[in-house]
């Protein structure tokens, strides 16, 4: 017999003739074979050792047969087991297969043909049991697996490829939800675009990839510096964009300045090639509902800020109610 079929089976029964029969016939199929002479024996052997397969007489001395069966399927409910019986005792099998017992054997044993194919049948079911529960776990892995591609492909889908910040299609889906809300409850949001000042001339002097390391680190420090609530995109290029919910223009400003002074003090490698060797960020802003009633108008009415700070010089926040 294949170590695949090979089991290791517990044998319990107070008559010796019976159990050194039941030894030799299921040794010789390969099995692991612990034969004992009562149900207590058996349990204490079960505490060490979880048998898939159990085969006892269901009347011995002291703890019946029937109780064995209960308390071994209290132990491990995988087990099987297979009660033997007289011709006389059949009312009690059937309370035993209701109790849950796999099969049954009636002594005397006329034809051990009939013992192998019980036991035989009874090992196939523990057999298939265990390939479905095999089965389980691989489903259960490949679907934990799915589900972890799966939620990687979602966030591929919203956020940036480089600064991990969400995306420019992100972004617009947001601001739509944010202006919805906020207009549904009567509250302020304000809406934040920051721009690397001269980051061309970065990338020129340095190169590219040094270029979008200076943008991985921008983003982190401004994904550091956001409320829960808050949402950072890198809205293109060097450009990133900030919707700042339950957030009125007084405190927009403040943000944007502490953001625009942090990033100023900020040691970024290759600063000295910058002009007043540092690297600085221009912001605008503009805030629902006074600057506009549409998240169109006030991404227009942002980008103006943003445009109006760099053409003051660069290194500014300006939000749109102070432009001209």
């Amino acid at each position: 017999m294949s170590n695949k079929t090979a089991l290791t089976i517990l044998v319990v029964d107070d008559e010796a003739n019976l159990r050194e029969l039941l030894y030799e016939v299921l040794s010789d199929g390969g099995h692991q074979v612990t034969a004992v002479a009562s149900a207590e024996e058996a349990l204490m052997l079960f505490d060490h050792q979880a048998y898939p397969l159990v085969i006892a007489n269901i009347r011995m001395p002291g703890m019946s047969g029937m109780d064995l069966l209960k308390q071994v399927k209290q132990k491990n409910a995988d087990t099987q087991v297979i009660m033997m019986t007289g011709q006389t005792s059949l009312h009690s099998t059937v309370a035993a297969l209701r109790a849950g017992a796999a099969d049954y054997l009636i002594k005397p044993f006329d034809q051990i043909e009939v013992v192998n194919y019980v036991i035989n049948r009874t090992i196939e079911k523990i057999l298939l049991l265990r390939d479905n529960k095999l089965l389980m776990t691989r489903l259960n892995k490949r679907n934990s697996d799915l589900d972890r591609i799966n939620h990687i492909i979602q966030e591929l889908a919203l956020k940036d490829g480089l600064t991990g910040l969400y995306n420019h299609r992100y972004f617009h889906e947001a601001i739509a939800v944010e202006h919805a809300r906020a207009s549904r409850y009567q509250r302020e949001y304000s809406l934040l675009f920051v721009d690397i000042d001269r980051f061309k001339n970065y990338n020129d002097t340095h190169g590219h990839p040094q270029g979008d390391e200076l943008l991985k680190t921008l983003a982190e420090i401004i994904a550091k510096r956001l409320r829960q609530s808050d949402i950072a995109a890198r809205y293109g290029g060097e450009e990133f964009a900030l919707i700042l919910p339950e957030t009125d223009r007084e405190s927009a400003l403040a943000a944007a300045h502490h953001l625009r002074e942090f990033v100023a003090a900020y040691p970024f490698p290759g600063r000295e090639c910058q002009a007043d060797g540092k690297i600085t960020v221009s912001l605008g802003l503009a805030t629902f509902p006074h600057n506009g009633d549409e998240p169109r108008i006030l991404i227009d009415k942002a980008d103006q800020a943003l445009h109006g700070a760099k053409k003051n010089g660069r290194n500014a926040a300006l939000h749109s109610c102070n432009q001209g």
